[in-house]
């Protein structure tokens, strides 16, 4: 109890003494008994996003069998996975083990426009890799014609630049806005919604403008990764072959998972309500799309694909070999 007092009281001491520069991340401050053990979480959880994502980028690119338009965009993948990560967690983990708990208006912003791109980036990129599935199942004698390097090129850069395209115009209206406090934030990172209720200008042409461009990032991509796969899983029940139909169906079952994860995470986040009482069901699933799905992704994809297994064995056999014979 005397801890938890002496926490209160280190927050409130931070927001008075906070000028029109600062705000205050008050996300898990009112657990202070279990700080030490989150940050250590939180840190470990970073370590294993970071060397997981990595050793599947270095796959790639190291094993010729995994050059494929497939294993290309989830190079991509991993690539946002590192970025996503780095904007939320390391400012998080400070925040939890320092106590400090302040940031600047300008480095909240920043901090929510890259978090706002790489979110928008990889709803994109999702609903490419639910397409380059749909394609390997349900037009497998032309998959190497439609899906050539020419469009996996295009579609990767055209899902970076609609995530830039839209969070640079929400964020350039968000530099427009005034504050006037309170500047405590009722969040670990710096969303847009809870960053909204500290200002005192009219928000409502910003709500609004974000509305809309946030649901054609996360609907439109939403809507078709659904059709993408009702369409894959209308073919798979139509193959005779068991054995082909659990072959068809290995080869996206991955990307389901990781399209369930995200999706179902940052849904549910916009749905529930955002009250008192459900405040915190509202951060764990904030926690679950923003931490825990990047950590998650290369696991399930290296857990679930046999070809990323052959790979790890046969790039740890080349290493033995070299071992034995220098």
């Amino acid at each position: 109890m005397e801890y938890t007092m002496q926490v209160k009281l280190q927050i409130q001491i931070q927001t008075n003494q906070t000028t029109i520069g600062c705000f205050i991340l008050l996300g898990f401050g009112d657990i202070p008994e279990l700080q030490t053990l989150l940050s250590l979480t939180l840190l470990i959880i970073y370590i294993i996003t970071m060397a997981g994502n990595s050793l599947l980028i270095v796959l790639v690119v190291v094993d010729l069998h995994l050059q494929t338009s497939m294993y290309f965009f989830l190079v991509n993948l991993s690539c946002l996975e590192i970025c996503y990560t780095s904007t939320i967690l390391p400012r998080l983990f400070f925040s939890l083990w320092t106590g400090d708990r302040s940031i600047s208006i300008n480095g909240c912003l920043v901090q929510y426009y890259f978090f706002g791109v790489l979110a928008s980036t990889e709803c994109y990129l999702l609903a490419v890799m639910s397409y380059d599935r749909y394609l390997a199942i349900c037009q497998p004698l032309h998959y190497t014609t439609l899906m050539n390097s020419r469009l996996c090129f295009w579609l990767i850069i055209g899902s970076w630049i609609s995530g830039f395209l839209s969070n640079t115009i929400i964020a350039s209206l968000e530099m427009q806005l005034s504050f006037c406090g309170p500047y405590e934030i009722e969040h670990f990172f710096c969303d847009l919604a809870p960053v909204l209720k500290l200002s005192c200008s009219n928000v409502h042409t910003v709500e609004l403008i974000t509305l809309i461009l946030a649901s054609m990032d996360t609907l439109g991509p939403f809507l078709l990764t659904l059709i993408s796969y009702v369409f894959i899983i209308i073919n798979i029940f139509k193959i005779q072959s068991k054995v082909m139909r659990q072959k068809a169906f290995s080869t996206c079952s991955s990307h389901l998972i990781v399209v369930t994860l995200f999706f179902g995470s940052l849904i549910g986040v916009y749905i529930v309500p955002k009250t008192n009482t459900l405040k915190r069901l509202h951060q764990i699933f904030s926690l679950s799309y923003t931490v825990l799905t990047p950590m998650a992704n290369p696991l399930i994809y290296s857990l679930r694909n046999k070809e990323v297994k052959q790979a790890v064995y046969r790039i740890i056999s080349k290493v033995c070999n070299v071992a034995q014979f220098p």
